[in-house]
C-alpha cells in the first residue's frame, strides 16, 4: 500500500498530528487528515522524529564478517531508528580507496533497511605516514565527503594540515581520532583513582585534549571543517567551546555511553566496559550532558563497535575494544536528556538527526518533517521502559553494556523513504 497514514503523533514532541506518507514522500501533516486509501498507524502518544543519523559506524564489512556486515548492521539501525548511516573506514581492506568505498556502499543499496554512507580513511591503510586517495573517494559513487583513521588518530601534524587542506576543495571534513599514541601506550582505561586502585594502565585526558586542540588550530590556520569523533571528557569540552568562540569550523560529537557510564564500571572487570575512548569519571559525564544541551557538542553518535563473542569474552587485557550501540541509542539518550530535562525531543531530532545529516551532507536525511519532503521517519513509545535483551538485537554481536539494564523508549516503526522497515517493533 503506498499511502501510509500516521495518525495523532506528537510531531518531534509538540502537539498531536496526523502525517500521510505518499510513496516516497511526506503528502500532509495536520490534523483530522483522511485515511481513505491509506494503512492506519495509530500513534497516539508517541512522538515522531525524523530518521535518525548516524555519523559514527563500524559495519565491519569487507573483513570482519564474523562481527557484522553490511545487512545486520543496517537491520540493527532501522531497529535503532536510524535511516542512514556512515560506515567507518577501518575494515580489512581498509577503505582507502574509491573501489572499497563503493563496494561498501552497494552493499548499503542492496540491504533496503537503510542508505549507508561510507567513511573514507584519511591515510593509506590508516597508517597515518601518506594521504589516501581522498579525491578519488568523492568522486566516486559513494560520494565520500568525511574521511577519517578512526581507530587510530591522525597523529602526524603536517599529514593532518594537508588532509584539511586537501578536503577544503571540495567541502568535505577529517573526522578525528583524538589520541596522542605516545600518552597512551599501554593504556587500559581511564587514568584516575579507579585505574591506580586496580592498577590498570590510566588512558589520561590530556591524550585526547592536546590533539583537538592542535587540530582546531590547524583548522583554523587553513580555514577548513574538522569534527572531533567520540570526545569524552570535560577539558576537550572547553577546547571546542573555546574553538567555536573564535569562530574556528569545528563539530563534536558524544556517544551514549559516555552520557551514561563511568570508569567505575570498570572495577567488574568485565571486558564488555572496555572502549576507546575509555569510560570516564562521573564529572567528565556531567560536563559532556551539558554540553551537548548547549550546543558545544553538535551530535550524538553511536561509535557502534560490534565484536564476535571470543574478542570480548577473554580477560581485560587481552579484549577488544568497542561497544553496540544502534539498537540501544534513542533510550540512553531519553534516559540521560528527556527523561533529565536537558534537552526536549525537537532537540533530539536536532543532535541525532538534523545536525548529523548535516556535517555528513546526507541527502534526504535530517529533513523536516513536513509536506514534501522524504519520508524517513522514526516513530517512539516515549513510556516504554523495558529491559535490554541483546538476545532480541539485530546487530550479529551482542556486545552491549546495558545487558539486563532498564532503559527507557522503543522504537516502534521506522520508513525509509516511505518503505516501512520496522513495524511494531519487528524488522520487515
Amino acid at each position: 500500500m503506498s499511502k501510509i497514514l500516521i495518525r495523532g503523533a506528537k510531531v518531534l514532541g509538540g502537539e498531536p498530528q496526523d502525517v500521510l506518507i505518499d510513496g516516497a514522500t511526506i503528502a500532509e501533516v495536520g490534523t483530522g487528515l483522511s485515511a481513505e486509501g491509506a494503512e492506519v498507524v495509530e500513534a497516539a502518544g508517541r512522538v515522531l522524529l525524523p530518521g535518525l543519523v548516524d555519523l559514527h559506524t563500524h559495519l565491519r564489512e569487507p573483513g570482519r564478517e564474523d562481527s557484522e556486515t553490511v545487512l545486520t548492521g543496517t537491520r540493527a539501525a532501522a531497529s535503532g531508528g536510524y535511516t542512514n548511516v556512515f560506515a567507518m573506514a577501518n575494515t580489512f581492506p581498509v577503505a582507502d580507496t574509491a573501489g572499497v568505498v563503493e563496494q561498501v556502499w552497494r552493499l548499503g543499496k542492496e540491504s533496503g533497511y537503510c542508505d549507508v554512507q561510507p567513511i573514507g580513511a584519511v591515510t593509506v591503510g590508516l597508517e597515518g605516514a601518506k594521504l589516501a586517495e581522498l579525491g578519488a573517494m568523492h568522486e566516486s559513487a559513494a560520494g565520500v565527503t568525511v574521511f577519517s583513521d578512526d581507530g587510530k588518530c591522525v597523529h602526524d601534524a603536517v599529514i593532518m594540515r594537508r588532509a584539511l587542506e586537501y578536503v577544503k576543495a571540495f567541502g568535505g571534513v577529517v573526522a578525528q581520532h583524538a589520541q596522542e599514541p605516545r600518552l597512551t601506550e599501554g593504556a587500559q582505561m581511564n587514568e584516575g583513582v579507579v585505574s591506580a586502585e586496580l592498577g590498570l594502565g590510566g588512558w589520561p585526558a590530556v591524550a585526547e585534549e592536546s590533539i583537538i586542540a592542535r587540530d582546531v588550530l590547524l583548522a583554523e590556520h587553513v580555514g577548513s571543517r574538522v569534527h572531533i569523533c567520540h570526545l569524552s571528557t570535560a577539558g576537550s569540552v572547553e577546547i571546542v567551546r573555546w574553538a567555536k568562540s573564535r569562530g574556528i569550523d569545528v563539530t563534536a560529537e558524544v556517544t551514549p555511553h559516555h552520557l551514561l557510564l563511568t570508569d567505575e564500571l570498570v572495577r567488574s572487570y568485565d571486558p564488555v566496559y572496555k572502549v576507546n575512548p575509555p569510560l570516564r569519571t562521573e564529572r567528565d559525564v556531567l560536563a559532556l550532558r551539558e554540553a551537548l544541551a548547549d550546543g558545544t557538542i553538535d551530535i550524538v553518535a553511536t561509535d557502534h563497535a560490534p565484536h564476535p563473542h571470543e574478542d570480548k569474552d577473554c580477560e581485560w587485557a587481552a579484549a577488544a575494544m568497542g561497544m553496540v550501540g544502534l539498537e540501544t541509542a534513542l533510550s540512553v539518550v531519553q534516559e540521560t536528556m528527556v527523561d533529565t530535562g536537558l534537552l526536549d525531543w525537537a532537540g533530539v531530532a536536532d543532535r541525532m538527526s538534523f545536525k548529523p545529516a548535516q556535517i555528513g551532507q546526507a541527502t534526504g536525511h535530517g529533513r523536516p518533517v513536513s509536506a514534501g519532503e522524504p519520508a524517513n521517519l522514526t516513530l517512539v513509545d516515549t513510556a516504554y521502559r523495558g529491559r535490554v535483551d541483546p538476545a532480541g538485537f539485530a546487530s550479529r554481536s551482542r556486545n552491549t553494556p546495558y545487558e539486563g539494564r532498564e532503559l527507557p523508549g522503543r522504537v516502534t516503526h521506522t520508513w525509509l523513504r516511505g518503505k516501512a522497515t520496522l513495524v511494531d517493533g519487528k524488522l520487515t
